[in-house]
């Protein structure tokens, strides 16, 4: 994913003259636009191949939007579901789904050819390859529901990039910041709710990962800061018998978080803590300190806030384990950038940020002996662990060496 760290420069008459690179790259861009090439790269045997598969990247370019729409629409009808009971003809289907068969026959043939549907004998239709996972994960389907209301901000997608605080998104989140730095007005309850399932229902790809990546075993009390309705730390109880858990959130999201430990009897393991970490301190006593997805939420200013204040809480030798998504170092641009930039954008001031930068922000705050931890799957989430010294700094000499 590439990185949003800092913008780059435009071409301007004040800057240094071009490089050679530069002058090059103008000229094959003069040249590629070429009609004449173009024509000649066409009816040529060798290269003709080249000119059609970037054609055909290109209309995907367009279509993207229509390929999520058939996705949401067969999540909202539960054509997918039907069709995993058994395979179904148009007729059958479009009876589960009240709609015309003409109509629905457009959506089945469309699905087959994103591949979330295939054809069966007696002209019936199955799961393809990309359903399955569509069907075996809510977490998927309530991400494809939500993002109904991203597509929404984008429908003027230079509105958006004009003024992001408009964007309906912004509003979801409740603890979401305006750009002049003060908190959104205060959120009913079913707002919390609302997002915090969301959270629950889309956090089980990073609870498999990270339960598979870290060894929680040489900790004893594990704090989950920003921790939703407790989804993390409750899968952690139940791997590690040995733990203590506590869950800090703001006050709203704590007391779901408490109702749903509750009802899965591990309040004597799990405690929760109702508080904003830019104003209230975290809770003490946990030797290791986990964050799931909150950094890329925020600005810079609130995650220094945030890293200090976790540092702040953790004992001499404690541990941070930080996990979301990441660009990758260097900004090397991946397919999945524009979904995260502009979901970003319209979410509020977060944004995604390469493991190096986020490393020099966990030093800023006072953390050592920083590593990113190997996992499965890293689009889900990446890993960085750090520590807090095992010393204060007027006994540096004495420190015990963490690796």
């Amino acid at each position: 994913m590439a990185a949003l760290d800092a913008a780059k420069p435009g071409l301007s008459g004040d800057g240094p003259p071009p490089s050679w690179r530069d002058r090059l790259a103008g000229r094959i861009d003069r040249w590629m636009t070429s009609p004449a090439l173009t024509r000649w790269a066409s009816a040529s045997p060798l290269t003709r191949w080249l000119v059609r598969r970037r054609s055909a990247q290109l209309f995907g370019l367009m279509a993207g939007f229509v390929h999520s729409q058939v996705l949401l629409a067969c999540v909202r009808l539960r054509v997918l579901e039907h069709v995993l009971a058994a395979p179904r003809t148009a007729d059958e289907l479009a009876g589960l789904c009240r709609l015309p068969t003409a109509s629905l026959q457009r959506l089945l043939d469309s699905a087959v050819a994103l591949r979330l549907l295939e054809r069966r004998g007696g002209a019936r239709y199955g799961l393809g390859s990309l359903g399955a996972p569509v069907v075996s994960h809510a977490g998927i389907r309530d991400m494809v529901e939500h993002n109904a209301v991203l597509y929404h901000d984008l429908h003027d997608p230079l509105a958006l990039l004009r003024d992001p605080n408009q964007a309906h998104m912004h509003r979801y989140w409740p603890y979401t910041e305006e750009d002049a730095g003060g908190a959104q007005p205060p959120a009913p309850e079913a707002q919390f709710a609302r997002y915090s399932a969301l959270m629950a229902s889309s956090q089980r790809f990073v609870i498999d990962e990270l339960l598979a990546a870290y060894p929680f075993a040489g900790h004893r009390v594990v704090l989950d800061v920003g921790g939703g309705m407790g989804g993390w730390v409750s899968a952690l109880a139940r791997q590690h018998p040995q733990l203590q858990l506590k869950l800090f959130d703001l006050p709203p999201v704590a007391a779901l978080a408490a109702d749903a430990v509750q009802r899965a009897g591990l309040a004597g393991r799990i405690s929760t803590h109702g508080g904003s970490f830019t104003q209230d301190p975290l809770p003490r006593g946990a030797d290791l300190v986990t964050l799931l997805r909150v950094a890329h939420d925020h600005p810079d200013a609130t995650v220094r806030t945030l890293l200090r204040a976790i540092h702040e809480a953790l004992p001499l030798g404690g541990a941070l384990l930080l996990a979301e998504p990441m660009a990758e170092a260097g900004g090397a641009p991946e397919p999945g950038d524009p979904y995260f930039h502009f979901y970003l954008l319209a979410m509020g001031a977060g944004r995604l940020r390469t493991p190096e930068a986020l490393s020099a922000l966990m030093a800023e705050a006072g953390f050592t002996h920083i590593e990113r931890v190997p996992n499965r799957f890293a689009l889900h989430a990446q890993i960085l662990v750090g520590r807090k010294a095992r010393c204060l700094p007027a006994n540096t000499a004495e420190c015990v060496n963490l690796n």
